[in-house]
Order: structure tokens, then C-alpha cells, then sequence
């Protein structure tokens, strides 16, 4: 496949920063021939997900930025739903659960899972799966705040991040998004409408703690299993630890280790841990 009417481009040089080349090795400075790029299949890829091409009279550099530009975003979207996909939701929950272990900021994580999905698959085809998962899809978006992720995990599984989020207003957003699928009325063929439930479980990062995404992950989704298990179509959260974390402590938890350091040392002579010949 050959782009109709590329213009004529010169050569560029692109300028490779110092931390690109430390994990590369290559001369500083390299001409690229955008003519030798063998672009057909990325130009196939953004074309197929309806993404614009860059612009035929753009200059070489900007015609190879946004092309890829527009591939890293394909890169993170579920294609079915328009979603972020997995891949995002990881690097996402894993940046947000080092900034809740530092501020105490309060996050959390809901599970959903749609009810008897395997029977719509089973009973009306995938098409009419496909067409529930977009209508779920589309749904979720609704019911959040711009600020939180939501993401397709797999599947009839989503995932949906919410940071800086107290307990009774994550309960509110989940009761909000059960209710909102409850009541959806999908059309998955002419004459034949779908009434879907969706089950929902989740649970908060732990504040002040060091902690992992698969643990906060595994959390979440022991309470999903609750909530299929209590009946489905219900919202089970695991209940948000009250915590409270002095300055002294947070500075012991994220403040200087070093025995060396003024500011330990300080610390310990204040609680007495260090003697005055010590010091001296």
C-alpha cells in the first residue's frame, strides 16, 4: 500500500538526546531518508483505526512525529470499545499507587465484571457481544470524572482507576455505574434487545505503605468474586482503612536513610536513640 500523493522530502536530522543515546548507542547526530522508511504498514494500521495521516504537505519531521505520535496512542486503546487498554491501565496504576504510598492521597481501584456474558456470546453471536461491550463501554465513561481511568482489563472485564477518592464517594460512583448498566436496553439485532447486569468489587491503595499494583489488583478483584458470589449485579468494596500517619513518621517512612545524613541523625538524637558522645 503506497500513500497517493507523498511529497518530495529532503533528508532530516534528528537530534538524539543524551538518554537515548546512553540506551542506544548510535552517532549524535543522524540523517534519516523518510523516502527509505518503509512507513505502508504504519500508514495501514492509522488508517484502519480511522486516525488521521499526517498531513501529505507536512515537512519531514513533523510528517514522521505525528505518524508517530498517532501509533503510540493506537498503541493504548482497546479497538473494540475505544478504551485505554491493559497496557495503559498498568502504567497508570502503578504511578498512582507510588503517589498515594507518598501523599496519602486516597485511590481506588474498582473490578467490573459483566453478568452471564458467555450466554450472550452463546446465545446471539459474538456480534451481539461486541455490541454490549461497546454499550458497557460507553456507559462507564459517563459515570466518571474526567481525571479517572477507565480501561478494559479483558474480556467482559473492566477496570477503572479513581484517585483521590474517599470511601463513600467511590461507593456512590460504583452504585452509580451498576445502576446505569442495569438499566441500559441494548440493541444487538433488528427486533432483539439485551438487558445486562454487571457485578462490581474494589478496593483502596493502601496509604503510607509500600505496596504493588499486583496486590492492589488482587485486592480488588477478591472482592469482585465476593460480589459474583453474594448474587451478582452488586457492589462489594473493601472497607477504606482509617490511618493516621504523623510528620515524624512520614519522614522516617520517606525522608533520608542514610546514617550520614544531618536530618537522620537529627531525628535520632531528638527521640534520644543517639548519645551525647555520639554527636559531639
Amino acid at each position: 500500500m503506497s500513500l497517493p500523493h507523498q511529497p518530495e522530502f529532503e533528508p532530516v536530522r534528528l537530534e538524539f538526546s543524551t538518554v537515548l543515546t546512553d540506551l542506544i548507542p548510535m552517532p549524535a547526530h543522524s540523517m534519516v531518508d523518510l523516502h527509505a522508511l518503509q512507513l505502508d504498514n504504519a500508514r495501514a494500521l492509522l488508517e484502519h483505526a480511522s486516525h488521521q495521516l499526517p498531513a501529505a504537505n507536512a515537512s519531514a519531521t513533523q510528517y514522521l512525529q505525528t505518524l508517530i505520535d498517532n501509533l503510540c496512542e493506537l498503541s493504548l486503546k482497546d479497538p473494540l470499545t475505544g478504551l485505554s487498554n491493559r497496557r495503559y491501565f498498568q502504567t497508570v496504576l502503578g504511578r498512582e499507587i507510588e503517589v498515594v504510598a507518598r501523599s496519602g492521597e486516597p485511590a481506588l481501584l474498582l473490578m467490573l465484571d459483566i453478568d452471564h456474558f458467555k450466554k450472550v456470546n452463546d446465545t446471539h453471536g459474538h456480534p451481539a457481544g461486541d455490541a454490549v461491550l461497546q454499550t458497557v463501554a460507553k456507559t462507564l465513561t459517563t459515570c466518571v470524572r474526567p481525571m479517572d481511568t477507565v480501561a478494559r482489563f479483558g474480556g467482559e472485564e473492566f477496570v477503572i482507576i479513581l484517585p483521590s477518592c474517599q470511601g463513600p464517594y467511590g461507593y456512590q460512583v460504583a452504585e452509580r455505574i451498576r445502576e446505569s448498566v442495569n438499566s441500559l436496553n441494548i440493541t444487538v439485532a433488528p427486533g432483539v434487545n439485551l438487558r445486562v447486569t454487571i457485578s462490581i468489587g474494589g478496593a483502596f491503595a493502601p496509604r503510607w505503605v509500600r505496596s504493588t499494583p499486583e496486590l492492589w489488583v488482587e485486592r480488588a478483584d477478591s472482592e469482585l468474586y465476593r460480589a459474583k458470589a453474594n448474587g451478582r449485579n452488586r457492589v462489594c468494596i473493601e472497607p477504606q482503612p482509617i490511618l493516621a500517619v504523623s510528620a515524624e513518621e512520614k519522614n522516617l517512612l520517606f525522608g533520608p536513610l542514610s546514617l550520614d545524613d544531618p536530618a537522620w541523625i537529627e531525628s535520632m538524637v531528638g527521640d534520644g536513640s543517639v548519645g551525647h558522645q555520639a554527636v559531639q
